[in-house]
């Protein structure tokens, strides 16, 4: 019976002094900020932002000629805005299809 209390606090010791070397370990571990990891995927896949901005800009002067009362060239902008919209799409999954083939060459 003497054991069985004297074992307890010898347990606790030890889940405390893995906890503290588990901090000690992590510490040096660096957390990407949101800044850090936009910059990192635009470096991956530059042509998602331009094809967002186009996007953007098209919807943007689009409803601005609508609104002026300049039907054909509301017309033609919302064109390009579904355009930019398919160039976005298409960036997009070209980047994922590289970043995962990189991953792929990284492993062999």
């Amino acid at each position: 019976m003497s054991n069985a209390p004297a074992a307890a606090p010898a347990v606790q010791q030890q889940a405390e002094l893995e906890w503290i070397q588990m901090r000690k370990d992590y510490t040096d571990i660096h957390a990407e900020t949101t800044r850090e990891k936009m910059e990192r995927k635009v470096k991956e896949n530059p042509l998602v932002p331009i094809g967002c901005a186009a996007t953007i800009s098209c919807l943007g002067y689009g409803l601005w000629s609508f609104r002026k009362g300049r039907r054909q060239m509301s017309q033609y902008m919302m064109r390009a805005r579904i355009f930019a919209q398919g160039f976005t799409v298409v960036a997009l999954i070209v980047g994922v299809g590289m970043t995962y083939a990189k991953k792929d060459e990284g492993k062999k």
